[in-house]
């Protein structure tokens, strides 16, 4: 039986996963970080045995052993521990005893905390300041060559028109088409600078245009699967905005392995999450899964940089413009990426901060 949530209601807003076993080392209480880091639902554990929930490393299991039958504290670093999913999560742990009239029947306080967590906060922190300052410096080059190429167009059209041998227009043509290609890509740099036109959206509805348009595109060999929770409630947003987010994603993964493979959309709610230094009683996590070769070693974390492309032909636009859109909604997306897997995770705050 588990402890009830007013209890320990504290608990439940610290972004550290937390978890109180008993002397069986069943556990007692898990608060909403715990959840998203085990991925797993409180109601789902509790009474349970910590060992059927996840897979302590003999550290960590000695830790525990020695807090509850010699009241000793733990603290620990770069801890190993198994997720139900198969996934393996290295994490600062901290074991401490409690005294028998602050919980009765909970013996121990598990403080659990990813160490991806520290780094990963203080990179988007980095990452933030200098991709701000990259839009600005592509922002105003767009505009100082957009400017001028509307005169080379025209002069190229008036020449043509001056021009009695057809033969010589074929050059005038090369101008004129290189300018308006030039011409697309500037706009294609200044377009994520447009107003949010925020309505309320279902997710969902979006992933399925997405999937509609990509099947359309890649209609042989390409296998598009879903996995949805259902009972994500809507949040407010840009539908374009997103649509073309993710699709940009889609769109790369699908590239990247030539129509042929595996796209996942999967889609899962997190609670009490931290998003560009807000904190957000509830979120959701968006992943866009393929089984393709990998993002380039070399471009990993050059990868969302405006005209950095790991793909021949491909101008670089479609992260850099699916990151500022998910950055518009407040949110953060980040990439994991090996050689048959490539995973991106958005999230995005679906109440007020």
């Amino acid at each position: 039986m588990g402890v009830t949530h007013a209890n320990f209601a504290g608990l439940d807003l610290l972004a550290s996963a937390v978890l109180l076993i008993d002397d069986d080392q069943c556990i007692r209480y898990l608060n909403p970080a715990g959840e998203n880091l085990l991925a797993v639902s409180s109601r789902s554990v509790l009474g349970r045995r910590l060992s059927e929930v996840c897979k302590c490393s003999s550290t960590l299991q000695s830790a525990i052993d020695n807090g509850l039958q010699n009241n000793w504290g733990y603290t620990g670093q770069n801890i190993a521990l198994g997720r139900a999913d198969g996934e393996t999560l290295h994490l600062n742990c901290t074991v401490t005893p409690l005294r028998p009239d602050i919980a009765a029947g909970m013996r121990l306080l598990l403080e659990l905390q990813p160490i991806e967590h520290h780094l990963a906060a203080t990179r988007e922190e980095r990452l933030l300041e200098q991709q701000q300052a990259n839009r600005e410096l592509i922002r105003n080059l767009a505009h100082e060559i957009k400017n001028p190429l509307g005169g080379i167009r025209g002069a190229a059209q008036l020449l043509e028109h001056e021009l009695g041998n057809p033969a010589l227009k074929e050059y005038t043509q090369v101008i004129i088409k290189e300018a308006d290609r030039l011409q697309d890509l500037m706009q294609r740099l200044l377009t994520p600078h447009r107003a949010m036109l925020p309505t309320t959206v279902n997710i969902h509805e979006i992933l399925e245009r997405v999937r509609s348009l990509l099947m359309a595109e890649f209609s042989e060999g390409l296998k598009i699967r879903r996995d949805y929770d259902i009972s994500l409630p809507e949040l407010v947003g840009d539908r374009e905005q997103l649509i073309q987010a993710v699709l940009n994603i889609a769109r790369n993964a699908a590239q990247a392995m030539a129509g042929q493979g595996e796209i996942v959309l999967r889609t899962r709610a997190l609670r009490q999450v931290t998003l560009a230094k807000k904190r957000y009683r509830m979120a959701l996590e968006l992943k866009v899964i393929d089984n393709g070769p990998g993002i380039p070693e070399d471009i990993r974390e050059r990868m969302f940089y405006p005209l950095v492309s790991g793909r021949e032909g491909g101008n670089g636009l479609g992260l850099t413009i699916a990151q500022n859109f998910v950055q518009h909604h407040h949110g953060s997306i980040d990439c994991y990426s090996r050689p048959g897997q490539t995973v991106f995770t958005i999230r995005l705050p679906i109440e007020p901060a």
